[in-house]
């Protein structure tokens, strides 16, 4: 039975060593890619939560061999995949779930086959819009009916795209993803000119799958070209563990008096490592050992020990790098001393949730000062957080859990709803945050 809602409270410090699970991007991504690419791909340590599982049905549903061989030793599952060295057409609906990263990738993929496929989601990834990677798709030739703002459910019609030179007018790795891989199938390929770096996993891994992708530096950004016409070929993926899903026990062990934690195999590409470098502007007391290469990534053990954080002023230029944990960060901030600020986060208000939104009204209520505008947030941080309170997340992920990490430090114990939704990005959190020593009970839903 899922729990009906989850409380933390404070239990004393947090120790141990414990595992994040793999990245979720770079999960999507490995599918993805298994897929259109001809012959076997085996993929160690893939995340095993929803949005993730989604994205292999789809595979399945587009022609590929999806199969899962077992668990990893090293956490998530063995998986292998076939792919046909492109797309078929579905039989049925593709249903993405709450997969964001998921379902902008697959649109992207798939436009470059001459094939027409449904996409749809659950009630909020119907509510998120899909305009920003259309608008390029349809340069190139893609055509689509779909709600207004471009929103799910959605046809897309592929096929004989074009090349295209696209300049994001923001930062966003999804779109840009989109864009190569449709450019894999379009008569001259694409060039994507970003103008701040974004993550870079779509380009390290059509690498290994054997494509050329130019990247040259042009001032701050970047301009990516890939050639048309290219093929992929199966191989081997070995899947870090998520910096996003890493931040959540670190931040708890810099926040809770007397904690040590260590999470081993994180993920340390130099574009998603932006909240270790706020935290340690931030006073924090972190330690990156055991620096080592697992396929074409950085990947490092880091240990957290409890601090006294300081307030600081983020650079906007470094959201990209860090754009999934600035609600958790928010949290890290409400124990600072002093204002921390947050600009050039619009990005935010539409993910999953309004995510800027809901961690004002969480904060707020656990009697944090907070302020926010379109496209920032402010939090003044104490040396006590009062806590006490029952925090709506409308189902997302991060929101659930950064306030759970806020309940095992403060005063009081806090509450979030609709916990289920916990399980697309970070299956086993509840325990492994019991396993270092926190607190979490469930609350069951009451007898119809």
């Amino acid at each position: 039975m899922t729990a009906a809602a989850l409380t933390a409270r404070r239990a004393g410090s947090l120790s141990g060593r414990v595992r994040a699970p793999g990245d979720k991007s770079i999960s999507h991504r490995a599918l993805i890619l298994g897929a259109l690419a001809t012959g076997v791909t085996e993929v160690e340590g893939l995340l095993e939560g929803e949005d993730v599982k989604r994205t292999a049905a789809a595979m399945a549903s587009f022609g590929a061999g999806v199969e899962r061989l077992g668990p990893s030793e090293t956490g998530g599952g063995r998986w292998r995949v076939e792919g046909r060295g492109g797309f078929a057409e579905p039989v049925d609906v593709v249903d993405c779930g709450n997969a964001g990263t998921g379902v902008r990738l697959i649109m992207g993929a798939a436009a470059g086959f001459d094939l027409a496929v449904t996409f749809t989601g659950d009630n909020s990834l119907r509510g998120r819009p899909m305009n920003r990677v259309l608008k390029p798709l349809g340069e190139m030739g893609a055509t689509w009916i779909a709600r207004s703002n471009g929103r799910l459910p959605l046809t897309l019609k592929g096929g004989n795209l074009k090349p295209l030179a696209y300049r994001l007018p923001e930062p966003s790795a999804q779109v840009k993803s989109a864009v190569l891989l449709a450019g894999l199938s379009a008569a001259g390929g694409a060039e994507v000119i970003e103008p701040e770096p974004t993550r870079d996993h779509t380009e390290r891994m059509l690498r290994a799958f054997g494509a050329q992708v130019d990247v040259t530096e042009e001032g701050s950004g970047r301009r990516i070209v890939l050639a048309g016409g290219q093929k992929l070929t199966g191989t081997r993926v070995r899947v870090p563990g998520d910096p996003s899903s890493a931040a959540f026990p670190l931040v708890a062990a810099l926040i809770t008096p007397g904690s040590e934690v260590t999470v081993e195999g994180v993920l340390l590409n130099a574009l998603r490592i932006g909240l270790l470098d706020t935290l340690g502007e931030m006073g924090a007391d972190l330690a990156v050992t055991n620096v080592r290469d697992e396929g074409g990534e950085t990947v490092a053990d880091v240990t957290a020990r409890y601090s006294q954080l300081e307030g600081v002023e983020v650079p906007p230029e470094r959201a990209p790098a860090m754009i999934d944990e600035y609600p958790i960060l928010a949290v890290a901030a409400a124990f600072a001393k002093g204002r921390t600020v947050m600009r050039g986060i619009g990005e935010l208000r539409v993910k999953e949730s309004d995510r800027i939104a809901l961690m004002v009204e969480g904060l707020k209520s656990c009697g944090v000062e907070v302020e926010d505008g379109p496209d920032f947030m402010i939090v003044t941080g104490a040396a006590a957080v009062r806590g006490g309170a029952r925090v709506t997340t409308h189902g997302d992920h991060r929101i659930a859990m950064s306030h759970l990490v806020l309940g095992l430090a403060a005063e009081q114990p806090v509450t979030v709803d609709e916990p289920g939704m916990i399980a697309t990005s970070f299956p086993g959190f509840v325990a492994l945050m019991r396993g270092l020593g926190g607190d979490i009970a469930e609350e069951q839903p009451a007898a119809a």
